[in-house]
C-alpha cells in the first residue's frame, strides 16, 4: 500500500501554498475586519487554476482529480476559511451540477466563465424554514407554457450577490410525484432576470471575507431550457453535490486544523516563560502532540474518500464521515491553539482568533454533524 502522493500533486501543493503564504495571508485579516469580498483574489485564484479543477478542459477545466482538488482546498484553508470557501463553493457547488447534470448547450455557455474564474455562480438550496430538512422546500416554480415562474427564498447562498456572480442553481418544488410526495427540480436562474434578487448578508461570525446571499424569487420567469437535467430529479442531484461538497467541507477542516498547528507550534517555540519555550513543557507539548495527530488521522481518512469517488466506488458514507471528523477535528484544534497563544489568542492579530470562529460553520454548513451521523448511521445499518 502506498501512501504516497502523486508527483503532480505534491507540485499542486506547493504551488497553492505559496501563493496562499504570499498573496492571501497578507490580506486575510483585514478583509475580515471589513467584511470584504475580494474580486481581485477571487480573479487571481483563477489565474492559478483553482476553479473547474475536476471539469475536463474542453469546458475550460484543468482536467484533475478530485483528490488534487480537495488538497487545493486544504492549503487555501491553512491560510484562510474565506477564500477557500469561495474556492470550494465554486467547484462543488456552482460547478458541478452544472458540469455533473447540464445539457451540452447549458455547459457550454457556463463552465468556461466559471472554470476561469471570471465569474462565479451559486447553489439555491437552503431556506429559512429548509435547512437540514431540504426536502421541505417552499419555493415553487410552475411551467407556464414555455417559462418556468419561480416564487420563494433562499438563505445563506455562497458566492451569489458578488460582483461577478452570474446567477444560481435554484432546488424548487415543480408538481407533485405520482405517489403524493413534492416533486424537486433543479432550474438556472441568471442574475437581472425581472423577479430575481440576490442581497448580500452582513454581520456574520464566520467566514467574514467570504460571499453569503439571501435570494427571493417573486415572479422571476426563466425559459423552460433552463431546467437542469430531468424534471423532478432535483432532490437525487442535490444529494450526489453535496457528497461531493462534504469532502471539501472537509478539506477546509483539515486544511484549518494545520494553521492552527502550524500557528500555535511556532508561538509555543518562541513564547517563553520561566526561562525557557513554552512547548517544552508537557502539557503544552502534550497539546501539539493531540493536534498533530488528529490532523494525520483527518488527512487518511479524507485522501481515502477522495480515492474513492476517484476510482468510481461508492464514497457517501466516507464522506459523511470525513466531513465530520475533519469539522470537529478542527474545533478541537482551533481550541487547544487558543489556549496555547495565552490571552494573545483572544487578539485578532495573532490569527487564531478568526480560526476559532471560521471552524463553527464546518459542523453547519453541507449537512449538520448531527444530519453526518444520521447518515453514516443508517448507512452501517443501525437506523
Amino acid at each position: 500500500m502506498d501512501f504516497s502522493l502523486a508527483t503532480e500533486h505534491e507540485i499542486l501543493r506547493n504551488s497553492v501554498r505559496n501563493f496562499a503564504l504570499k498573496e492571501i495571508q497578507p490580506l486575510a485579516q483585514g478583509l475580515d475586519e471589513r467584511e470584504e469580498f475580494s474580486v481581485d483574489l477571487t480573479m487571481a485564484m483563477g489565474k492559478l487554476g483553482l476553479f473547474g479543477m475536476v471539469v475536463p478542459e474542453d469546458y475550460g477545466g484543468q482536467g484533475l482529480d478530485y483528490l488534487g482538488y480537495i488538497i487545493a482546498v486544504e492549503e487555501l484553508a491553512r491560510a484562510d476559511g474565506s477564500q477557500a470557501a469561495t474556492v470550494a463553493a465554486a467547484n462543488s457547488l456552482g460547478i458541478g451540477p452544472i458540469y455533473e447534470f447540464g445539457n451540452e448547450e447549458q455547459k457550454r455557455k457556463y463552465l468556461p466563465q466559471l472554470c476561469s474564474g471570471q465569474a462565479l455562480w451559486g447553489f439555491g438550496l437552503t431556506e429559512p424554514n429548509a435547512g437540514s430538512d431540504a426536502g421541505n422546500t417552499q419555493t415553487t416554480a410552475v411551467l407556464d407554457e414555455n417559462e418556468w415562474v419561480i416564487n420563494g427564498n433562499k438563505i445563506f447562498i455562497t458566492n451569489a450577490s458578488t460582483d461577478i456572480s452570474l446567477g444560481v442553481t435554484v432546488l424548487a418544488r415543480t408538481g407533485v410525484r405520482e405517489d403524493g410526495k413534492k416533486e424537486l427540480s433543479c432550474i438556472l436562474v441568471e442574475n437581472g432576470v425581472p423577479g430575481y434578487e440576490a442581497r448580500k448578508m452582513k454581520g456574520k461570525m464566520v467566514w467574514r471575507a467570504s460571499n453569503t446571499s439571501e435570494l427571493s424569487f417573486e415572479d422571476c420567469r426563466v425559459p423552460k431550457e433552463n431546467l437542469l437535467g430531468k424534471r423532478g430529479e432535483g432532490f437525487q442531484q442535490m444529494l450526489k453535490t453535496l457528497d461531493g461538497g462534504r469532502l471539501s467541507i472537509a478539506a477546509m477542516g483539515l486544511g484549518g486544523a494545520q494553521g492552527c498547528y502550524d500557528r500555535a507550534s511556532q508561538y509555543a517555540k518562541e513564547r517563553v516563560q520561566f526561562n525557557r519555550p513554552i512547548s517544552q513543557f508537557q502539557a503544552n507539548a502534550f497539546k501539539l502532540a493531540d493536534m498533530v495527530t488528529e490532523v494525520e488521522l483527518a488527512r487518511l481518512l479524507l485522501y481515502k474518500a477522495c480515492w474513492l469517488k476517484d476510482s468510481g466506488k461508492p464514497f457517501t458514507k466516507e464522506a459523511a464521515m470525513a466531513k465530520l471528523y475533519c469539522s470537529e477535528m478542527m474545533g478541537r484544534c482551533a481550541n487547544q491553539a487558543v489556549q496555547l497563544h495565552g490571552g494573545y489568542g483572544l487578539m485578532k492579530e495573532y490569527g487564531v482568533e478568526r480560526f476559532y470562529r471560521d471552524q463553527k460553520l464546518l459542523e453547519i454548513g453541507e449537512g449538520t454533524s448531527e444530519v453526518m451521523r444520521l447518515v453514516i448511521a443508517r448507512l452501517i445499518g443501525a437506523l
